[in-house]
């Protein structure tokens, strides 16, 4: 095999390694998993047909928002005169709240309350508010996207983010229409137990994201 092959094979498996990373972020982050008893909850007189069609609509809701921040992410801090250094440790720090209350087995504080999801039972489309958002993309995978836009160092980087988002967000699809099956496979325990493992996953995620932050902010700390 000649150096150009070579060349080609290691920018392939560097792209592939680089939109594994982000996807495994943020899927953490939007917990699909964690979303299938509420979703079940507010779906309790809902068929197969009709979970479908809404499952489809949140996920619709889910791409949009994040290639949409995505996009126009950097363009937002610089609009607002926030550096992206603040923003950052801003970010990992609300992230690694989630981070634990996920360890902890219980509803991350970003997401939505019992006051949002009793209101949500008595509306008649639950798609987009609150299943797409704040559950699914709350503050924290909102500012997570923008993050990993605005540290970008070229358009490729941002093409992967956007397609790191589109592959998370036909995994929320997956999730909500096989929610039923899911849930009687895993029960609220097994849920539980993935919940755990993703926040230690995402406390490692948060960490990186306030350390690389704190070096934007000061840069002496790298010396």
């Amino acid at each position: 095999m000649n150096a150009s092959g070579l060349t080609q094979i290691y920018h392939k498996a560097t792209m592939e390694l680089e939109i594994a990373k982000i996807f495994i972020a943020l899927l953490v982050l939007v917990n699909p998993l964690g979303a299938i008893p509420i979703f079940i909850s507010l779906t309790p007189n809902a068929n197969q047909l009709e979970r479908k069609r809404i499952a489809k609509t949140t996920t619709l809701a889910v791409a949009v928002v994040l290639c949409l921040f995505a996009v126009v992410g950097e363009t937002l801090l610089h609009f607002l005169g926030i550096s992206i250094g603040s923003f950052q440790v801003g970010g990992g720090m609300l992230v690694m709240l989630i981070a634990i209350a996920l360890m902890n087995a219980q509803p991350a504080p970003t997401k939505t309350t019992k006051e949002e999801q009793s209101e949500a039972e008595a509306k008649t489309n639950i798609a987009v508010v609150p299943m797409a958002i704040p559950l699914l993309t709350g503050p924290g995978t909102i500012s997570t996207v923008i993050i990993y836009a605005s540290t970008a160092h070229s358009w490729v980087q941002v093409v992967y983010l956007l397609i790191s988002s589109l592959l998370v967000a036909i995994t929320c699809y997956g999730a909500l229409v096989l929610a039923s099956p899911i849930s009687r496979l895993l029960g609220q325990t097994g849920i539980n137990i993935v919940n755990r493992v993703m926040g230690m996953l995402l406390a490692a995620v948060s960490v990186e994201i306030i350390v690389d932050g704190l070096y934007r902010l000061f840069p002496q700390l790298s010396r």
